[in-house]
């Protein structure tokens, strides 16, 4: 079992943290239910090495997974859009029509070209947290991760460019409302591909965490 999910299999021992099956295992395809803090107590925390032989490219994206003519890009931007955009042909979103708000920094899009597409957990991230040691396959599975949509979301270009490759120790959505949501999405994430943090991280997720109300999270395990 992987460091990260014998943490969580450590978790899952406590009564308010549940599988569908009643079990104790973590396994890719299970369900885990559990309360914010409990989900951050399951992270483990190990050091980041230098980032060596990390670039973009070893996360394939974007890809058309199930081949309906819209690529990752476009899903998400069809689905993010609070006023559909136009679309021609099988998936050409036309520029200037539709409308995205980034809760990030609070701001409103109205062309596709003002809007990104953010790995909640930056891809450099995932790198230095485990995904080095993926195989292709995975690291694009995970660069196209439609599948929970917190992973994956549309938001304003220059939020996602200022929040780069940064962990929550160094960097947060400026948005007054927004923490409690970025942190726990970002542990979802970390939890649903059985990612690692580093200390600094780990206790800036605790601090924001903690003012949190300690929602219940429900994820899917990818890992």
């Amino acid at each position: 079992m992987s460091t990260s999910r014998t943490a969580l299999a450590v978790a899952l021992a406590v009564p308010v943290l549940l599988l569908p099956s009643g079990s104790a295992a973590a396994a890719p395809g299970e369900v885990v239910s559990a309360p914010l803090s409990d989900l951050v107590s399951a992270l483990p925390v190990e050091d980041e090495g230098p980032r060596d032989g990390y670039s973009r490219e070893q996360f394939k994206h974007w890809i058309d997974a199930d081949r309906d003519g819209c690529n990752t890009r476009n899903e998400v931007l069809l689905r993010d859009a609070v006023t559909a955009p136009q679309v021609t042909g099988r998936c050409t979103i036309v520029a200037d029509t539709g409308v995205w708000k980034s809760w990030y920094d609070e701001t409103t899009q109205t062309d596709k070209f003002d809007v990104d597409i953010d790995h909640m957990v930056p891809l450099g991230e995932a790198w230095d947290s485990g995904a080095a040691a993926w195989s292709a396959a995975e690291r694009q599975a995970y660069a196209n991760d439609l599948d929970d949509p917190r992973s994956l979301l549309a938001v304003h270009d220059s939020a996602n460019q200022s929040k780069a490759d940064r962990d929550p120790a160094q960097w947060m959505p400026p948005a007054s409302n927004a923490a409690c949501r970025y942190i726990s999405d970002w542990v979802t994430v970390k939890t649903r591909w059985g990612l690692s943090t580093d200390a600094a991280e780990h206790a800036a997720i605790q601090r924001i965490a903690v003012t949190c109300n300690n929602p219940v999270i429900s994820v899917t395990l990818a890992r």
